[in-house]
């Protein structure tokens, strides 16, 4: 895609949608949801299935890991789980239904392929259409990250809220900011945005409810990340 396209953000010109069949909007905000609550802390010494290579990629002053496990490498299903370290160990402080991309996962990810590249990255901006709802990382409210109207109505509140995934962009820029350190060919524009009920073009998506609490959690102070890829090469790497 030209400079000003983006994977899953929105630019000036006609982007592809982070969408793949129809589906609504799923939102877990009922109260005692099984997809949303907070677990017993399980006194966890590492974030379970990430092998080491990869677990030796998260940084030593994060305390905040956000890992996304694929159900496959061609799979656009997964699960989201937020880890939160005190002291040596890490506890399970949420758990939630995602998506990824389309047609599943990469270690080498490029523009277009609607796969999600698998890694770990650092969570540092986010923004959206609508206003901050209590951000703790620096949040951008833009119109021009808005989901067109002209995509199917499911589609229209992906980019209300989103966290940008640190893969092929500058730190301290928006979300849809065109710039891409890697080159275009790379892809670019990976976020965590509200989910529309399936696969994204390379993006993770979460419910509505999971993608505030996120928001309002993740401390710049903490220093979060995002591990993600299916469970296979996850485990594997």
């Amino acid at each position: 895609m030209a400079v000003a396209a983006a994977a899953c953000g929105l630019m000036l010109t006609p982007v592809t949608a982070c969408g793949g069949a129809q589906g609504g909007q799923k939102d877990d905000t009922r109260a005692g949801s099984a997809a949303n609550r907070k677990e017993p802390a399980a006194d966890l010494k590492r974030i379970p299935d990430v092998g080491d290579r990869l677990y030796a990629q998260i940084p030593e002053n994060a305390r905040q890991v956000v890992a996304v496990y694929g159900e496959g490498e061609n799979s656009a299903d997964s699960t989201g789980v937020l880890y939160t370290k005190h002291g040596a160990t890490w506890d399970t402080t949420a758990r939630w239904k995602a998506h990824n991309g389309r047609k599943g996962w990469t270690t080498d990810h490029h523009e277009d392929d609607k796969r999600s590249p698998v890694g770990v990255f650092t969570l540092t901006d986010a923004g959206g259409a609508l206003a901050d709802p209590g951000a703790l990382l620096p949040y951008t409210r833009s119109a021009s990250i808005q989901a067109p109207r002209y995509w199917s109505k499911p589609y229209w509140h992906d980019f209300d809220y989103v966290i940008a995934i640190d893969y092929n962009r500058v730190k301290g820029t928006a979300p849809n900011d065109p710039t891409r350190p890697l080159g275009q060919s790379k892809g670019g524009s990976i976020w965590l945005h509200m989910d529309h009920g399936s696969g994204t073009s390379a993006c993770v998506s979460l419910s509505k409810s999971a993608i505030l609490t996120l928001l309002r959690t993740l401390d710049p102070k903490q220093h979060p990340v995002v591990v993600m890829g299916d469970k296979a090469t996850l485990r594997a790497a």
